[in-house]
């Protein structure tokens, strides 16, 4: 990520700057971090322009350089918010955190918010909603299922996937960890409620009671998905359906972070972590979910329920010892 232009506070870098960006967007990435490596020079720490260096070295080919500009960045960002420990983990400098990088992420979706839609939609081809959104009404068709009472949307971002589920709900919630996002969502009514919050924590402390639960492209920001499924299953009531996408990748790691910063989960150990979470996989299967960077990305749509009778152990309740 690149945040919006940060004043370095110094004129004569803030000028070298603002030229080096208008090389890169002319495509000239090599001199846009050599310039902008002389405004460094100036405002050596400016955690704004190390990370603006280290994005255009990236992109002209120059690894090292751009792990040099990431590690000052990470020196300078004890909030994390430009990702700097996440892009050196994706370029194999460091290892990434188990959970989400909070502060990445909302700052992420803070400054995508106003153009997110027509980024996402319009130029990147993006449908997860509507592919979601057709399992799941093939799925309500087939086990009998009119409305759903309670849904819970995570990551709603501005709607996209609510407004698919928005005439089978009778209650629709909405949670986001961008205050931007829940600010553009609001204006729309889509939600009966919503809330800036944190994932997994929000999930922990809920009791059981919604009987939907959709995640359209979030758990690719969140790392390991058992912690995420562990505190998402007792939210569900039983027979309650969960309906989510992930970006796949064919090898046996369970995941591995991409050079975009999201991550890719591998298809079987998908499959293990919604067994061993109590899940009945009612639907999964593979598909291009967006273009990025001109490639497509393939990932899973996942359908699961929370089984209506959970098995338990075969002991379980009985006291005594066996004569």
């Amino acid at each position: 990520m690149t945040k919006a232009f940060h004043s370095s506070g110094d004129v004569i870098a803030d000028r070298r700057a603002g030229y080096a960006r208008m090389l890169a967007e002319s495509g000239d990435h090599a001199a846009a971090a050599d310039l902008m490596g002389q405004a460094l020079d100036i405002v050596p720490a400016w955690a704004a322009g190390w990370d603006l260096l280290g994005n255009y070295a990236e992109k002209a080919g120059d690894v090292a350089g751009a792990i040099s500009a990431w590690r000052h960045l990470e020196a300078l960002d004890d909030a994390g918010v430009f990702g700097a420990r996440l892009k050196l983990a994706a370029h194999g400098a460091g290892a990434a955190s188990d959970g989400t990088a909070l502060s990445y992420v909302e700052a992420l979706f803070d400054q995508y918010a106003p153009q997110f839609e027509q980024s996402l939609v319009d130029r990147l081809g993006y449908r997860v909603p509507q592919m979601l959104d057709d399992l799941v009404n093939e799925e309500m068709a087939r086990l009998g299922i009119d409305r759903f009472a309670r849904a819970l949307d995570l990551g709603c971002g501005t709607g996209l996937m609510g407004r698919q589920l928005r005439d089978k709900v009778a209650f629709l919630e909405g949670i986001d960890v961008s205050a931007a996002m829940i600010a553009e969502t609001t204006r729309t009514g889509i939600y009966d409620s919503l809330h800036k919050a944190e994932l997994v924590a929000t999930l922990a402390a809920r009791r059981s009671d919604a009987d939907l639960v959709t995640a359209a492209d979030v758990f690719i920001y969140c790392g390991a998905l058992p912690p995420v499924l562990a505190a998402l299953v007792p939210a569900l009531q039983p027979g309650g359906l969960l309906a989510f996408s992930l970006e796949a990748h064919d090898g046996p790691e369970p995941l591995f972070l991409r050079p975009s910063l999201r991550y890719a989960h591998g298809i079987e150990a998908t499959r293990d972590a919604l067994v061993v979470a109590g899940l009945e996989i009612l639907r999964f299967e593979t598909a291009v979910l967006r273009q990025d960077r001109g490639a497509p990305i393939v990932g899973m749509l996942i359908v699961a329920r929370r089984p209506l009778i959970e098995l338990v152990a075969a002991n379980e309740g009985q006291g005594g010892v066996a004569a």
